[in-house]
């Protein structure tokens, strides 16, 4: 009866940040890439490193897993807690490989405004996904007169481990990723809109970090979250993993006799895949640098050694919390606006690709090994990453 009733939880209430759901493995025995001595770049993390340290922005997971082959889900990542159609906040979008689903995106890349919570989702459930979206602003007090909402949902494809065919995403579950969003630690690993991914041959998942900038550059916060499921050769902290483990794209056939190095699934992605990347800060910059600064996440890509294949699809959003950008529905006067300048954006840039690095070691080293649809990724494993970066003087 227990195992009856937290399958059902795990499906319908579905661990909105704070239950992480685990198939094959226990998440206690996961890490993140401090745990481990990686502390890509030179700008320290927030208290939580994670996007939730942008003040005001919160995040939901709903996960999806039932019987064999259900292994879905879908994130969430509400930029404020405000009625957001009315107060839509400032964002930009960049593509570095368009193979893959930004419903939403161009009418961002028109007005630089972002007016619905950003849901990650499967590649086959985006269009519920928006469906659930543009619902959930429709209900919302103050919004009764609404007729036009420009949902922002972005996803990949968990279809190796998920019956993605199944359409298993319903209004439901996108309702109680928005609705369950909290502004505390962020789960990450094999929850939500990560549940079925995979990422360098392993389970991907989500992930997330920040920066903080000292007071002489502003002292702003950048967080990032991602979603990963792309392919390449596995960079740590500049270490080769995937080389060193023999999994990696493109990597030679196995010879006559010699069992492979990677499980079919994976050793057929040639760097393919797709990756979505959501970047918060509090800095008030305009659509025009948001835009650059979501260039830096998908940049920051390369420090993993992202192969940016044919069929990857490579998004970044970004959006600022500062009220100074906020557009306010239906204002037609003029009104005064701090904006910081092109000239002081850089350490925004740096703190983007440095986040953005970490962010991604975190959804590998917190995924846990899922099966689905007759496939098993497995989780990297923990010690071998430990000994690998011992070996070339990194880590601790």
């Amino acid at each position: 009866m227990r195992r009856r009733l937290e399958m059902f939880l795990t499906i319908v209430v579905i661990a909105v940040g704070l239950w992480p759901v685990v198939l094959s493995q226990n998440a206690d025995d996961r890490v993140r890439a401090r745990d481990l001595g990686i502390t890509p770049g030179v700008f320290p993390p927030g208290e939580l490193n994670a996007i939730t340290d942008v003040a005001g922005v919160s995040v939901g997971h709903t996960t999806i897993i039932a019987g064999e082959n259900i292994r879905t889900g879908v994130t969430a990542i509400v930029p404020h807690s405000s009625n957001l159609f009315q107060e839509k906040v400032a964002g930009g979008v960049f593509v570095g490989n368009a193979f893959g689903k930004l419903a939403g995106s161009t009418q961002v890349e028109e007005l630089g405004t972002i007016e619905t919570p950003i849901v990650l989702t499967n590649t086959l459930s985006v269009g519920t996904a928006v469906e659930a979206t543009v619902a959930h602003t429709l209900r919302r007090e103050g919004n009764e007169d609404v007729r036009s909402v420009n949902a922002v949902v972005g996803e990949t494809n968990d279809g190796g481990l998920n019956d993605i065919r199944g359409q298993h995403v319903t209004p439901l579950h996108v309702w109680a990723a928005i609705d369950n969003a909290t502004s505390g630690p962020v789960t990450e690993g094999s929850v939500g809109a990560g549940t079925g991914t995979r990422a360098f041959g392993w389970k991907g998942g989500i992930g997330t970090s920040s920066r903080h900038l000292p007071a002489r550059f502003g002292g702003y916060t950048v967080g990032v979250l991602v979603q990963s499921n792309y392919g390449g050769v596995l960079m740590m902290d500049g270490v080769p993993i995937g080389e060193e483990l023999g999994r990696y794209s493109y990597s030679p056939p196995p010879q006559a006799g010699t069992l492979p190095s990677t499980s079919p699934v994976d050793a057929t992605n040639e760097g393919n895949g797709s990756v979505m990347i959501v970047v918060a800060t509090d800095a008030p910059v305009d659509a025009r640098d948001l835009k650059r600064i979501a260039a830096r996440a998908v940049f920051g890509l390369a420090r993993t050694g992202s192969s940016y294949g044919n069929g990857s699809g490579d998004f970044a959003i970004a959006f600022t919390t500062s009220s100074e950008m906020r557009s306010r529905f239906g204002e037609r006067t003029p009104r005064p606006r701090s904006i910081l300048q092109p000239d002081a954006v850089s350490p925004l840039f740096q703190a983007t690709l440095e986040a953005t690095e970490e962010a991604v070691y975190n959804s590998l080293l917190q995924a846990t090994t899922v099966t689905g649809n007759g496939r098993t990724a497995e989780a990297i494993s923990i010690e071998r990453v430990k000994r690998i970066l011992r070996k070339y003087g990194r880590g601790r």
